[in-house]
């Protein structure tokens, strides 16, 4: 970490071309090494996201499943791609993670869902299938169901 300062007051006081963009990338660099020292200091009972992210099954099943949330994920297939059995993984995920992968994956999608209606003017159908719904209205009761109001209400601001 010494290291990435003493680049970053360097590099700050050159004030090179393109600086500005290793600083940038510097600063990212610092900050996932700060999350890796942290995540290797928490101790081995420790639960949460963070822990979970240390265990290589549940590591790897978040990030397929933040990776690609659109995909039809089940528990099975996600078995798969991590090498466990369903049954393993879905007690290691709700050990570390507090909920089911998929309970998880609808949660994610919605916030993704969200971020999308907010942030972006693309039609309801067009984020329904960006986050894994195959029709507006599977996704529209999904989210009604996960978020309190309809996905036109939330773009609205009733939220």
């Amino acid at each position: 970490m010494g290291h990435f300062l003493r680049a970053a007051v360097a590099e700050s006081n050159l004030k090179r071309p393109g600086g500005e963009a290793v600083l940038e990338r510097m600063s990212e660099m610092m900050f996932v090494d700060a999350l890796r020292r942290h995540v290797d200091d928490l101790p081995p009972g420790q639960t949460g996201w963070l822990a979970g992210m240390r265990d290589p099954a549940v590591g790897r099943a978040l990030a397929l499943l933040h990776e690609t949330p659109a995909e039809p994920w089940t528990l099975e297939r996600l078995g798969d791609e991590v090498g466990i059995s369903r049954s393993a993984l879905h007690e290691r995920f709700v050990h570390f993670i507090g909920q089911a992968p998929m309970q998880y994956l609808a949660q994610w999608r919605m916030q993704l869902a969200a971020g999308m209606l907010r942030d972006t003017p693309s039609k309801v159908l067009e984020v329904a299938l960006a986050v894994g719904y195959e029709s507006e209205a599977a996704f529209s009761r999904a989210f009604k169901r996960q978020v309190g109001v309809a996905p036109g209400a939330w773009r609205k601001g009733e939220r």
